[in-house]
């Protein structure tokens, strides 16, 4: 089979063998395969990616010199049932999979593993019990959009938001269009995004975000008065001293009103910002420049060391949840929400390349007013990104 192949951060498009299929597994056709923003960075700093999952507790943690098939959000086709396989989604039906797959003991993430090949080839090999059917009819070009709108779909999961708390979303890249995506999904009343980006500004937009902000030009947490934010430890002291003083003046124990209210969940409103950036600098601004009580996600991978200050974190409470992938049960809930119209991502998608044209598709993702995902089409003859 034909596969593009990175080592030592070259692409090539490769005469592959087919992986075996071992117990349990399936052979797919790949129909589509999305292009991730771990994929680019990767391409350029697996050594150091490597270094870090391995720590992270990850065993087959791939090097530069390894001849990596990347790809890791796709559709396909089912071709083949390997031994010991139930065979309950039949040949010829198009599939999504969760990205993991047994290799003895140990378990691997397709793409990111040299014994475990990604969809950027004309077939994959998946594991049977993380395949699900496309459902609704819903076109492949969507379908492979399932793992990063899962990805997306855990973060807010993680974030806890409720509908009446604002999101500010920082960076608007595929997984922050993910977030907002899935923002409004679930309700939230008020979205806030922000990139440098116009492009990408626009993108979210038609996303779902109802404010969308250039931070060159203003801060995205400039409007803190105007939800009722703390702005500063003078805001916090005041609410303390205030609330105390206030309570005292009721006919019982002020003590008991104040835990009737933290049991009952009244607390002073906070945004929920989700940092989608990967680079340096970025959580240590958000932390500097976020109102008081804030919940951080940082879904951004930074590939390379950071640092903060973390006794402004101290002072103005903050509290920072970092997250990575999804669960398969996120992964399926992504995908139905996708095929029931919950979910409209299709802007997400702004061309197609064959496998030939992947070194010319990474080259245009870094141009952010063109393209925020390109999806992969092994059965096309397509150099240059078009759009879908």
């Amino acid at each position: 089979m034909k596969a593009v192949v990175c080592q030592n951060a070259e692409l090539t498009v490769r005469d592959l063998s087919d992986p075996a299929l071992e117990k349990g597994q399936v052979r797919l056709k790949v129909l589509r395969c999305g292009i991730c923003g771990s994929d680019l960075h990767v391409r350029h700093h697996c050594d150091l990616f490597g270094s870090v999952v391995k720590r992270a507790g990850y065993p087959n943690s791939p090097k530069a010199s390894d001849a990596l098939v990347f790809g890791h959000e796709f559709c396909g086709e089912v071709l083949e049932h390997g031994p010991g396989t139930p065979k309950n989604i039949k040949a010829g039906t198009r599939v999504c999979a969760v990205p993991a797959i047994r290799k003895g003991k140990e378990i691997d993430i397709l793409g990111l593993s040299e014994r475990a090949p990604g969809a950027y080839a004309e077939r994959v090999v998946v594991e049977e019990t993380l395949m699900m059917p496309v459902p609704n009819g819903l076109s492949s070009d969507m379908a492979a959009l399932a793992e990063p709108m899962s990805v997306g779909l855990h973060a807010v999961n993680r974030s806890e938001i409720k509908k009446k708390e604002v999101a500010i979303v920082i960076g608007c890249g595929p997984v922050g269009l993910a977030i907002v995506c899935m923002l409004k999904a679930k309700g939230v009343r008020t979205v806030i995004a922000s990139d440098f980006s116009p492009g990408r500004r626009a993108l979210a937009k038609k996303c779902g975000a109802d404010i969308v902000i250039n931070p060159a030009d203003e801060s995205p947490f400039s409007t803190w008065e105007q939800y009722g934010f703390i702005g500063g430890l003078d805001g916090l002291l005041e609410l303390a001293m205030g609330t105390r003083e206030k309570l005292g003046k009721l006919p019982v124990a002020w003590w008991h009103t104040w835990r009737l209210a933290e049991n009952l969940g009244v607390k002073p409103p906070a945004p929920v910002i989700f940092e989608c950036v990967g680079v340096p600098g970025v959580l240590k601004n958000i932390i500097d420049g976020a109102p008081l009580l804030s919940r951080v996600v940082v879904v951004g991978v930074c590939m390379t060391p950071d640092t903060l200050d973390s006794a402004m974190g101290n002072y103005k409470e903050v509290d920072v949840r970092f997250t990575m992938g999804a669960s398969p049960l996120e992964y399926r809930d992504a995908l139905h929400m996708i095929a029931e119209g919950k979910v409209r991502c299709e802007h997400l998608v702004t061309g197609i390349v064959g496998l030939d044209g992947v070194e010319n598709a990474f080259e245009a993702l870094r141009d952010p007013e063109t393209h925020a995902k390109i999806l992969i089409d092994p059965s096309r003859q397509q150099a240059t990104p078009a759009r879908p």
